[in-house]
């Protein structure tokens, strides 16, 4: 269970200040599916960077199972994300002197999974395993990123418009994948995204304004990947 309370974070200082999160407060089941909605600059992506540990807020606490990470050190911090988060974001972030099996294999190695490859099959990629990213389109690159990332086994995913450089097909393929990954391992899962109709995926839909959380509501039963509007 992750237990988010009272999370402030502004940026910048004096006239430029800006208030990105104003008392956020939310609690996050394991195995729960987490959709964060809200139109930009609504403190969606700054709460899904203080709730994994990419960033430090203000004030308030964020704890996993009783552990309060805002009260880690820095070091302690790293090996938290290292062991227990996994990220998928828009930028891909990939090694380009990797190819796309030693890109997958980095998350893999992190949680001693030796049947990784499946992972990278299960994306469309297995005909590219030894191309490097410079090599592939943007949507394949993506993939390469989601791979990894489910690749490492995390306890809780976070996501930041994971099908936003996808095709249609591609974006249903892997959504599909990433939920039944969710499925069988049971962690949880909190993405960000601007297409609503991801919401109807999802357990639990969190709507935000203006650094506030402004509506909650649970979906009684989760539509699939080929089932929603795009």
């Amino acid at each position: 269970m992750i237990e988010i309370t009272n999370l402030a974070k502004t940026y910048g200082t004096g006239d430029n200040a800006t208030a990105a999160l104003k008392g956020v407060s939310l609690t996050i089941n394991d195995g729960d599916f987490v959709v964060l909605l809200g139109a930009s600059g609504s403190g969606k992506s700054t709460l899904l960077h203080t709730v994994s540990g990419l960033e430090r807020p203000d004030s308030g606490s964020v704890k996993y199972s009783g552990t309060d990470i805002t009260a880690l050190s820095d070091d302690k911090l790293t090996a938290f994300r290292k062991e227990k988060v996994g990220f998928i974001f828009q930028q891909y972030y990939l090694l380009p002197n990797l190819n796309v099996d030693k890109n997958v294999k980095m998350g893999a190695d992190l949680a001693g999974n030796r049947d990784y490859r499946k992972i990278i099959e299960a994306v469309g990629l297995s005909e590219k395993l030894y191309k490097f990213p410079s090599e592939l389109s943007g949507g394949e690159q993506q993939r390469v990123s989601i791979a990894r990332a489910l690749a490492k086994k995390p306890k809780v995913m976070f996501l930041d418009e994971p099908t936003g450089a996808l095709d249609e097909d591609t974006g249903r393929q892997v959504l599909d994948y990433i939920c039944k990954m969710q499925k069988e391992s049971g962690f949880a899962m909190v993405m960000v995204t601007h297409n609503g109709n991801i919401a109807d995926m999802a357990d639990t839909v969190v709507k935000m304004n203006s650094g506030k959380i402004v509506d909650t509501y649970s979906n009684q039963s989760r539509k699939t990947a080929y089932e929603i509007g795009w």
